[in-house]
């Protein structure tokens, strides 16, 4: 009799994994199990669709190896399966004085990183690259793309079906009971028995982490990234993408210019305190969600040291004109009038109970079952890579 693989989550993440499984191992049977009515519901289907070239990661880190090994299997797959894919290049650009020493960390972590076509760029080459930016110095990377990862989560789940593989929507895991070398996943009201288990939950992967037995920690604590969409006029202004020299104190990268892969331009996301896991509306509140992050003390730990970057998130929340006063540092040109408030995104973010954020993926392995805990940005650039991580050390 054949294996049996279970997989929770529809995700691109869950998605790669179990046509991993099946490319590796044929015959093999996999079940892919997504609590929502479509795949790419969350994560996946929200965020800025970049596929990132590996500027930001500690070298050595699972995030530097899986995100350079992912951005090239992302690639070959688009020009395989015909999917749209643009190598329209990052400037990362530093506009004060007091920001080159980061700037200056920031090349060298990308140099060893090994980011293709790298080069460093002073205020009048800027302009060559991205007419309307303005700043002392940049980084362009000019291997850095945009693509439709939702689209590429699809044709995952048409790969995995093809193959013989189920791909179950509407399908909430609610327990996870481990017998007799097999492992009982139970969803609605049908029990799925598998020998082995990926739990790819994005922002239920603390609390589906915990019901297959590992630990508390780290929690999810989700955070709410808003876009703004460029008008037609001004979506020219910006050819590729425009980002700032990120603060090393957070794993979020800063409001940003992006290029979409309809020809559409983007500024977003800022990135606030969400307190919904599921829903999008400006005003939306999960009880359990609110509870779950206030009751962690890691929460609190961490809002006590950065209380004042929240305040200034919040502004940009409540004000258009705010959220434009920063990334008109970049790209003056782009006003207030110029914009209107588009789309939200959700983050899952991993906060350990002394307060800190999890930058690293998280992968726990034990008894059969594995955990993907911590899977942000670039988890969508690195999803291929990081199914080949997790199925080498499922067998």
């Amino acid at each position: 009799m054949s294996e049996v693989v279970g997989v929770v989550g529809g995700g691109i993440v869950g998605l790669a994994v179990a046509r991993e499984v099946l490319r590796r191992r044929p015959g093999t049977q996999v079940v892919v199990l997504e609590r929502e009515d479509r795949l790419a519901a969350h994560q996946t289907g929200h965020n800025s669709g970049v596929v990132h070239a590996g500027l930001y990661y500690k070298p050595g880190s699972l995030k530097a190896e899986l995100c350079a090994r992912g951005r090239a299997l992302v690639r070959d797959y688009c020009a395989e399966h015909g999917l749209a894919y643009d190598e329209c290049g990052k400037l990362v650009v530093a506009v004060d004085r007091d920001e080159l020493g980061r700037f200056d960390a920031l090349e060298r972590t990308a140099r060893a990183n090994g980011v293709p076509g790298l080069r460093r760029l002073d205020g009048r080459q800027i302009a060559e690259v991205e007419p309307h930016a303005t700043g002392l110095a940049a980084l362009h990377s000019p291997h850095t793309a945009i693509t439709d990862f939702p689209a590429i989560a699809r044709s995952f789940g048409a790969e995995v079906e093809a193959a013989g593989g189920r791909v179950l929507l509407s399908a909430e895991v609610t327990g996870v009971r481990r017998r007799a070398g097999r492992i009982d996943v139970v969803a609605g009201d049908e029990a799925h028995t598998v020998d082995r288990l990926v739990v790819c939950g994005g922002l239920e992967s603390d609390r589906l982490g915990q019901l297959v037995g590992g630990p508390a920690a780290p929690r999810i604590v989700p955070f709410r990234g808003e876009y703004l969409r460029v008008a037609p006029a001004k979506q020219e202004h910006v050819r590729g993408m425009v980002y700032p020299v990120p603060d090393p104190r957070y794993p979020f990268l800063g409001v940003h210019f992006t290029r979409l892969v309809d020809g559409g331009l983007e500024v977003g996301p800022n990135a606030f305190l969400a307190l919904s896991r599921r829903r999008y509306g400006r005003g939306s509140v999960g009880a359990r969600d609110v509870a779950s992050t206030l009751g962690w003390p890691g929460f609190w730990r961490f809002a006590g040291r950065h209380w004042r970057t929240g305040i200034d998130e919040l502004r940009g929340v409540l004000s258009t004109r705010s959220y434009l006063r920063v990334a008109q540092r970049y790209v003056p040109d782009i006003g207030p009038a110029d914009v209107r408030r588009a789309r939200l995104g959700l983050r899952a973010q991993a906060v350990e109970r002394d307060g800190t954020l999890v930058d690293d993926f998280v992968i726990h392995h034990e008894d059969g079952i594995t955990s993907v805990r911590n899977a942000p940005s670039p988890a969508a650039t690195s999803s291929m890579a990081i199914a080949e991580h997790v199925v080498d050390r499922v067998w």
